[in-house]
């Protein structure tokens, strides 16, 4: 199968790109606008052919829960965790299956092929974490899965949490959580960080990490794991999600924070629609926005990309599985809709989301790696978010996963 009149994203022209098999074997340079052939061609019609959309950060261990057994009426995180704790004790491992793969498959429609999923451990019976392993190896035609084992009650205050977080990474962990601020104590955040950057140096998993999800400009465990990251040498590793703390911290101690977070060379994930809902809640007027520093972690040369968190769970009442629905939110909220982020907004749910997910050469379009790629309905990053565009096909190795029809018109008069 061949892909025609195709634009990458960088270069200049049109495109012909070959696939034999499951690889890209060739990728060439159209001197002119192509007919398809008679070999199941597939037109790009001049728009961007890009790698996959990447999903971060999410939680399919509760998607599709919110309102089971009571909604989160305050609107914030720490209520958000009461109800998932009393959802949580009604969870099945079949109810967790059933719902995970309803939201696999939106995130699927919607071009993502590689997704990182946190999985609460804090259960003494891990009933999700069995649960999502066998779901990782079910899936393996439609999505690349990476399971985090993610203490969401916290590892020190957690009756047996270090064991159980062991455990977890026996049992097919692909990747060390944490949730420092959530610990009753600093000391015991502190521990946690501690704890979990040696599981996971000791057994080679990557490392993703809840921290500072809070408005408190006093919750610094930014800081800790990122020293810990850079002395360990592990940071291409290391993942931050959320740091949200960071949009209270003031400038003085930031730009401190910013030389150590650059020697450390971790990752960022920012879910913005989740957290420009559950931050803030307890602030008047001025109300602060709740996020990150994406614009600025960007501006610096460290890695910064976008998740969505939540479908419709005890954190987070909406969500369809539209990663491009997050960009554009994200954008908006973060300051970021000048001509130059425009120009390589994408960035923020394709490359930088691989790099996060330590991909590195399963990822890309570049020849011989894997036959995995998106048409998308735009020639540019601009276009794509101008026109709120889709993934009109997503190719899997060498294959069309997935097919949009694009929705049509009729105008009278």
């Amino acid at each position: 199968m061949n892909i025609i009149n195709a634009r990458l994203r960088g270069k200049a022209g049109l495109f012909r790109i070959e696939l034999d098999g499951e690889r890209i074997a060739a990728i060439k340079p159209q001197a002119a606008v192509a007919a398809p052939g008679t070999d199941g061609d597939l037109d790009a019609q001049q728009n961007l052919v890009v790698p996959p959309f990447v999903e971060p950060h999410i939680h399919l261990d509760a998607t599709l829960t919110a309102g089971e057994p009571k909604w989160n009426m305050s609107g914030t995180l720490f209520e958000g965790i009461e109800r998932w704790a009393e959802r949580k004790a009604l969870t099945t491992h079949d109810d967790i299956k059933v719902r995970s793969k309803k939201t696999i498959d939106m995130l699927v429609d919607h071009g993502i092929q590689h997704v990182r999923t946190h999985v609460d451990v804090t259960d003494p019976t891990l009933t999700a974490l069995k649960a999502m392993v066998e779901v990782r190896e079910e899936v393996r035609d439609l999505i690349d899965l990476q399971i985090v084992a993610f203490p969401q009650e916290g590892i020190e205050s957690y009756a047996n949490g270090r064991a159980l977080m062991t455990e977890a990474v026996a049992m097919g962990a692909d990747v060390v959580g944490g949730i420092p601020h959530f610990e009753n104590t600093r000391d015991q955040g502190v521990s946690s960080v501690k704890f979990l950057m040696e599981l996971a140096e000791r057994t080679g998993c990557l490392v993703d990490v809840h921290c500072d999800e809070t408005d408190d400009p006093q919750s610094r465990f930014l800081e800790v794991l990122a020293e810990e990251a850079r002395v360990r040498g592990m940071g291409a590793r290391v993942t931050a999600s959320h740091t949200t703390a960071m949009g209270s911290y003031d400038n003085a101690y930031c730009s401190k924070l910013f030389r150590l977070l650059k020697m450390s060379g971790i990752n960022f994930v920012s879910c913005p629609t989740e957290s420009i809902h559950l931050q803030g809640r307890f602030d008047t007027y001025p109300k602060r926005r709740g996020l990150t520093r994406v614009a600025e972690i960007d501006r610096a040369g460290m890695n910064v990309c976008f998740g969505q968190d939540s479908i419709v769970d005890p954190w987070y009442p909406l969500g369809n599985g539209n990663i491009l629905r997050i960009l554009e939110a994200g954008l908006h909220i973060c300051h970021m809709l000048g001509y130059e982020d425009l120009q390589r907004c994408l960035d923020l749910i394709t490359d930088n989301s691989a790099r996060t997910l330590n991909l590195g050469e399963r990822y890309g379009i570049e020849v011989g790696r894997p036959a995995n790629l998106l048409l998308l309905s735009a020639p540019d990053d601009y276009e794509m978010v101008r026109s709120q565009g889709h993934a009109w096909v997503s190719v899997r190795h060498g294959k069309v996963l997935m097919r949009r029809t694009p929705a049509r018109i009729e105008r009278f008069g």
